[in-house]
């Protein structure tokens, strides 16, 4: 597909925010490898990570192919600095106790179910083929975080209020996920992402639900973080960059 110069940048900006929310996510799903609570489920964590750097791959590849600069998805995944990355901040805080990391999970795992669905309508063909392949791992990933939001919730005390602490403190980062800057108005004026606002809706009706069965309370706070998409992030995306870019930097010409 051949874009003007604009909606060149626009795509290519979009594009890494698809890859940097998975690639952050999925380093951070890493971190379970090994500390599950029990094996299965740290078999199942570990299943979730490769997925999400999978999704990763392809995002952060179609953006290489876009910015037509001759930059792999290894390039712009170890190569950039934290103020280049474009991830929701909700995905890079540490992966907490097994509640948190279930809360966040969800709430992304029904953000990116109607994000992809919508996506396979783009008239960005490459794009919707990428949301068509993610959509078939994505519902396993909806299953498995619902399942245990319900299990947690409606489950022992102590499971109920780590999940609670867990859904009250991530809500305020929930906004981010549709917030629709001039980048994005572009691109869904273009029909190629899809409108954010009936995307909310249906994000916000699942999740109501599925806390509602969990016997979870439904948070009222209306305060919500912003600033990801342009590069503002917690310091901990530092850390994690740090970390997973090492020895790509360390080794620059190294080939595995």
């Amino acid at each position: 597909m051949v874009f003007s110069p604009e909606i060149q940048n626009d795509v290519f900006e979009y594009l890494l925010r698809l890859g940097d929310d998975r690639l952050v996510l999925g380093h951070r799903l890493s971190e379970w490898c090994g500390h599950g609570p029990i094996l299965e489920e740290d078999i199942a964590i570990s299943n979730l990570a490769l997925d999400c750097v999978g999704q990763a791959i392809q995002f952060l590849k179609l953006a290489g192919e876009v910015e037509g600069k001759g930059r792999s998805e290894d390039d712009i995944a170890y190569f950039r600095d934290v103020t280049e990355y474009r991830n929701l901040m909700m995905l890079e805080l540490p992966k907490g106790d097994f509640g948190f990391t279930i809360a966040r999970q969800f709430f992304f795992d029904v953000y990116s179910f109607h994000l992809m669905g919508s996506l396979q309508e783009s008239n960005y063909e490459e794009l919707a083929a990428i949301a068509a392949k993610s959509l078939k791992e994505i519902r396993y990933h909806l299953r498995h975080s619902s399942q245990w939001v319900l299990r947690l919730g409606d489950g022992t005390e102590e499971s109920h209020q780590r999940i609670q602490d867990a859904v009250d403190d991530l809500w305020m980062y929930t906004g981010e996920m549709f917030e629709v800057d001039d980048v994005m108005q572009r691109l869904i004026d273009a029909k190629t992402i899809p409108p954010m606002p009936s995307l909310k809706t249906r994000w916000k009706e699942m999740v109501v639900d599925i806390l509602n069965q969990a016997t979870l309370q439904i948070p009222t706070d209306t305060y919500m973080v912003s600033g990801s998409r342009q590069g503002r992030h917690t310091e901990h995306l530092g850390f994690i960059l740090a970390d997973m870019q090492f020895l790509p930097r360390a080794y620059p010409d190294a080939k595995w």
